[in-house]
């Protein structure tokens, strides 16, 4: 530099837009879930460098659908009104980020949400994407003697109104469907899985694809893998970011800090995901072969407040735990879990309910899967060494099976595919149920 000659101020730097990046994502559940499918999924967008404040999962408070959508229902929902609270929960994570739009993702029932919120709801000024897992776009059915009044009638006022028009698309949202071969139990030409076997639905396996939009089939998922599969997650995730996914795995976390709520159920046996207050939970640490615990003090004990808020637990990656749950009028609830491979906050606990003929064993131990169905042939699963009953052959179509067991605590392990839990066995004439909960 010249004697004399003055340096220019260095350039002021500015503050990245709010918009910078990937879009936020909020991850909308299907009829009778809860934000708690979603946690692998979340995982996994953290591995690929998404921060947890710019995740979102709603919890529908009336997650059922009516069974007639025009017809007010007690415990559950029209398409209407989950379309409104979706609104709300939208609004509440821009505000909360500072963006402008999200990224929507939805699983079945949640889907129509989506769809209803961009068509009728003001949604597409705020969304940028939106990705629609199994979503039963054209209808269980489409048929004048079958779910007649039912919102996912393709032949009823809400879906033909959605399906109006050339295509599917919403101007300035990016739109893509993921769906099934063959193997969505909710897009088939036949009437088995809605309760008319040999009867036509009126759809056939496409039932699921939106028009004019990118269509993805993943080849042998079934209904919730479409949404839930490490597979649905890549290609999600390369449409929201606009890059294929480094990692379809989930990268663990030595220690975690776990938290969810406790929700209820109604009189009439339908799940809601209001919170429950005076509910307690245990969390036990348990031997990772036989389910028993490893401690008679539980590792974390809390009762419940306004909020239904369980945690914080503060547990490990390599541990297996049992959580107890306990509320009032329903049965106390063990539910044995494969190991946590991260931190998360969507751990919510339901009680479990006693079904017909349940209260004639000595004891009953649930396996659950949650993010999928149980394939026979396409899976290895198994529950005290065999195949509960009630679990169909052909296109997967059960979540759960049971196993009535004889007096006495003993071991039960229950396998799915590359997941083994190890849970024990309690007593039904004390009020208690068990389940076998699997991570994928």
């Amino acid at each position: 530099m010249a004697h004399g000659q003055q340096q220019s101020a260095p350039p002021r730097r500015q503050q990245p837009p709010a918009d910078s990046g990937p879009p936020i994502v909020v991850f909308v559940h299907g009829n009778g879930d809860s934000s708690a499918l979603w946690i692998n999924n979340i995982w996994r967008f953290e591995a690929n460098g998404y921060k947890r404040n710019q995740l979102f999962a709603i919890d529908f408070a009336y997650p059922n659908a009516r069974r007639e959508d025009a017809k007010p229902e007690l415990f559950r929902s029209s398409a209407e009104e989950q379309m409104k609270e979706l609104a709300t929960f939208v609004a509440q994570a821009l505000k909360a980020t500072g963006r402008r739009k999200v990224a929507l993702v939805g699983s079945s029932r949640g889907g129509n949400a989506i769809r209803s919120y961009l068509k009728n709801g003001g949604g597409a000024q705020f969304v940028s994407h939106a990705v629609l897992c199994g979503t039963p776009n054209k209808g269980i059915v489409n048929s004048d003697t079958l779910l007649v009044g039912s919102e996912f009638n393709g032949a009823n006022t809400f879906l033909k109104e959605l399906n109006a028009g050339p295509d599917d698309l919403i101007p300035g949202v990016g739109m893509m469907a993921i769906r099934s071969d063959t193997n969505d139990k909710y897009s088939q030409p036949d009437g088995r899985f809605v309760g008319a076997p040999g009867k036509p639905t009126g759809v056939g396996y496409d039932s699921s694809e939106l028009r004019g939009a990118k269509n993805v089939i993943l080849d042998g998922l079934d209904h919730r893998e479409v949404a839930f599969h490490k597979l649905a997650f890549g290609a999600m995730f390369e449409f929201i970011a606009g890059k294929p996914a480094g990692n379809l795995f989930i990268t663990q976390e030595p220690l975690l800090v776990l938290n969810g709520k406790v929700t209820g159920v109604s009189d009439g046996g339908v799940y809601t995901n209001l919170a429950v207050a005076d509910a307690e939970v245990e969390i036990f640490e348990v031997d990772a072969k036989t389910g028993e615990r490893k401690t008679t003090t539980p590792a974390h004990r809390k009762v419940t407040g306004e909020d239904g808020v369980w945690g914080p637990f503060i547990g490990r990656a390599d541990a297996y735990y049992e959580f107890v749950l306990r509320m009032a009028a329903q049965p106390i609830t063990h539910t044995y879990r494969s190991p946590f491979l991260r931190s998360s906050d969507v751990i919510h606990l339901r009680p479990a309910v006693f079904a017909k003929g349940d209260e004639q064993a000595a004891a009953v131990v649930t396996m659950s899967r949650p993010r999928g169905y149980f394939g026979v042939g396409r899976d290895k699963f198994s529950l005290d060494g065999k195949v509960p009953p009630g679990i169909n052959d052909g296109v997967p179509g059960a979540s759960t099976g049971k196993l009535a067991f004889e007096p006495g605590p003993r071991t039960v392990l229950a396998v799915f595919n590359n997941e083994t839990i190890p849970a024990r066995t309690w007593p039904v004439k004390e009020n208690h149920l068990v389940v076998a909960e699997f991570l994928n």
